[in-house]
């Protein structure tokens, strides 16, 4: 009977501690998607240029599409915002005031920053 409740115990602790974890993943893609949202810049895919509203609509389209494959936040940028599933062109980023960039660099950045922020208010 001992052996039952250990096995018990251990699976609820295993199952509350992946609730967390997939909790903050989604916190973290939520931020990823409002961050290019609130953003001014311009996102290139396949040379052409689109303002961040489509940028979004087109992340949150590849993301539903993949959403069996992302388990990270990492994941979430490699799959849905980093290139173009048809050329494998880079998706790039203009911001005003800076250099082009890969988007994947761009948010990754954003996302260190933030995970920064999440340890620091903890």
């Amino acid at each position: 009977m001992k052996i039952f409740s250990l096995l018990f115990a251990l699976l609820v602790s295993f199952n509350s501690i992946n609730t967390v974890s997939a909790d903050s993943v989604s916190s973290e893609i939520d931020h990823l998607i409002a961050y290019v949202s609130a953003s001014r810049c311009s996102f290139i895919r396949n040379d052409s240029s689109h303002p961040s509203s489509e940028a979004v609509e087109h992340m949150t389209k590849k993301y539903r599409y993949f959403s069996k494959r992302i388990n990270s936040a990492e994941e979430f940028i490699e799959f849905s915002a980093s290139k173009s599933t048809l050329s494998g062109e880079p998706y790039r980023i203009k911001c005003p005031g800076t250099k082009e960039q890969q988007s994947s660099e761009w948010l990754l950045e954003e996302l260190q920053r933030y995970r920064q922020g999440v340890i620091n208010h903890s």
